[in-house]
Formats: structure tokens, sequence, C-alpha cells
């Protein structure tokens, strides 16, 4: 239940203008796209269908998890596992700040403000179960929208990459998560094999 329906709608108006800034554009349906704004849409509508009774919390959280995330490129941190490391682990300081201050404008309270940044941040994943829900809803997204075109553009990743990508995904995914990949979203068709080599049954996932 929304507390305030005009205070969320402010808050999601913000930061839809914020990822709406984005300079670079993806197509969806024939019609282009800021592609962080498109995908904070994407995250909200799967929300919707995973768990449409998701706290304010978790649905103010996906809808800014990367908010304006092209303001820090991959390309500004080394290219290794720490360089890697360091970027995720900068960008996430600098979404929940970001949310936190554009939830200030909209009227929230500090509490509110920190639940946000708790989940936005990833902390208490496997813990928090409003980060673990956000975290189910990252790979769900990413499966259905984001895994084909990852896929198309690293030509050069055998079975056995993929195979360790996707288990990491399925990793950080509760069972929740894990069931609704295999059965209430629509998978890349010429990569679900893949898909279910790499993460097997369900109980055997879990």
């Amino acid at each position: 239940m929304i507390a305030d329906p005009e205070r969320y709608a402010r808050a999601i108006a913000l930061f839809d203008a914020a990822n709406g800034e984005d300079p670079n554009y993806e197509a969806e349906a024939g019609k282009r796209f800021p592609k962080e704004l498109l995908y904070a849409s994407r995250m909200s509508e799967m929300l919707g269908r995973f768990a449409p009774d998701a706290s304010e919390a978790v649905r103010l959280a996906v809808r800014c998890q990367h908010i304006q995330r092209w303001k820090i490129p991959r390309q500004d941190y080394p290219m290794t596992p720490a360089g890697y490391q360091r970027w995720r682990t900068t960008l996430y300081q600098f979404h929940a700040e970001t949310a936190g201050q554009l939830m200030k404008m909209a009227g929230y309270d500090d509490a509110m403000i920190e639940r946000v940044r708790q989940v936005v941040g990833k902390r208490g994943l496997k813990v928090n179960p409003e980060t673990q829900m956000m975290e189910d809803v990252v790979g769900l997204v990413f499966l259905e929208h984001y895994l084909a075109a990852f896929a198309a553009q690293h030509p050069q990743y055998d079975e056995a990459k993929w195979l360790d990508i996707l288990r990491k995904t399925w990793k950080k995914m509760s069972s929740a998560g894990h069931e609704a990949a295999l059965s209430k979203i629509k998978l890349p068709e010429h990569l679900t094999p893949l898909i279910v080599k790499a993460v097997g049954t369900p109980a055997e996932a879990t």
C-alpha cells in the first residue's frame, strides 16, 4: 500500500525526469527511449508481475535502481576484476545517494529514505527481504530483456563462460525468483536450453 499517493507520484516523476536525461537510447516496439528510463519502466513492470503486493520502499527502489547510471561509466575504472568491483560499489553508493536526494525533494522522511537507500545500495542481500526482492526483479529483467543482447555483444564467450554468468545471476536470486524465471517470464528462445543447463531443475538450483 502507498501511504501518500501524491508524494509517491512526485518521487516517481523525479526519478523518471532524472533518467530521462540519459543521452543513450534504446528501442522498444519501434520507439526510442532514454536507456535508463526504459530500464526503470521494465523494472517496475516486472515487479508488478512478480510481486504485485510489494512494499512502497521496494516500488521506489526498483524505479531508481540504475538512476543516472551513465554518469559513472565502466571505462573510468581499470578493466580488471578489482576495477569492476570498485565501479559497482561506487555505482551502488551513487544510486542510493541520488535516490535519497530526490525522495527528500518529494517529501519523504529520513526513515523511508534510508530504507530505500539500503535496497538500492544492495545492502542485506539474502537477509533484507526488500533488498532480495529487488535483486530477484533485477535478475528477471536481465533474463527477459537483456540476456539476448548481451549474448550478441559477446560472441567470443564459450559455453563455460555463459554457464558461469547465468549461475552467478541465479545465485543472487531467491527460490521465488527461480520459480518465476522458469515459469513466469519470456526467456530468449535460442538461449533457453543454455539457461536450463546452467540452473538445472528448480529443486537443484535453489
